[in-house]
């Protein structure tokens, strides 16, 4: 007699990883880190949207092998909370919004073929595309919309193979490819996103201008005191070399000399002397 056993929804698990590395290359992982902390950055003062890369989406209760791993993924109107996995059942049914898939050799079929069905029956609005090596993709950025249940082409603006840029609605961000290399862009400031190692850096160089600016302000400063305290210094001698030159010629006219002898004596004009005498 066979006897069978029935697994409560408790005891079903769902790995946070498959053994797997997270990138298969360090180009896969510098861009998964980029978008995950340029777009987590961009939206840092919104509660209620979740920024993750190359976590498992389960998006069926009580069956782990639906499951996805989307290399960057954002979703509106989920609490912002670290997260193992994303359980759609658990988070209201809410799943994706906008996904990205770094293609290489191999995930180029799933990436163009079995992921794009997926996300669209999960109602991911946007799917995105990147090949950062060009051997995949042509042209290497790609993305699609959903519009009516289906995925249509998101129109790119092509300047060069490596150089053109798409928009995202969903993120209201700019998709950029700069000779090849991908950046975020808000259409708001003009401005690439950066990553926070990347924020960091232009926050220490702009603290770096501020200092030098405030050192040669000070220097510039002291400069100017040394200066004045030059004046001052010289003014006061001359002042000091006047007195004594005057109260010399007085003792001397008052000793019974004329003002002719003094000349002579302090090697000064007579008009000289008479100053310096009339001052006393």
């Amino acid at each position: 007699m066979t006897i069978a056993t029935q697994i409560s929804p408790e005891e079903i698990q769902y790995p946070s990883s498959d053994g797997e590395p997270m990138a298969e290359s360090d180009i896969t992982r510098d861009y998964m880190t980029y978008g995950v902390e340029a777009v987590g950055a961009f939206f840092q003062n919104r509660g209620d949207v979740y920024v993750s890369a190359n976590s498992f989406i389960y998006y069926e209760a009580d069956n782990p092998e639906a499951v996805v791993a989307p290399d960057l993924y954002v979703v509106f109107g989920v609490p912002k909370r670290k997260r193992d996995i994303y359980q759609v059942w658990k988070e209201g049914g809410i799943t994706p919004d906008f996904v990205m898939e770094i293609t290489s050799e191999t995930t180029q079929a799933k990436d163009q073929k079995t992921k794009p069905e997926t996300y669209q029956k999960l109602g991911v609005r946007e799917y995105f595309q990147y090949d950062p090596s060009g051997d995949y993709l042509n042209p290497i950025l790609q993305g699609l919309r959903l519009v009516n249940g289906e995925y249509e082409p998101i129109p790119a603006n092509n300047i060069a193979f490596d150089t053109l840029w798409l928009y995202s609605e969903v993120l209201e961000l700019e998709l950029h490819l700069i000779s090849g290399e991908l950046r975020f862009k808000d259409p708001q400031t003009g401005e690439f996103l950066k990553t926070y190692q990347e924020s960091e850096q232009a926050r220490f160089a702009e603290q770096q201008a501020r200092l030098a600016a405030e050192q040669a302000r000070l220097a510039a400063e002291q400069a100017r005191v040394a200066e004045q305290q030059a004046r001052l210094a010289a003014e006061q001698a001359r002042l000091t070399a006047e007195s004594t030159l005057s109260r010399t010629a007085t003792q001397l006219f008052n000793s019974g000399m004329s003002l002719e002898q003094i000349s002579q004596i302090m090697d000064k004009s007579i008009e000289e002397v008479q100053r310096l005498v009339g001052g006393n």
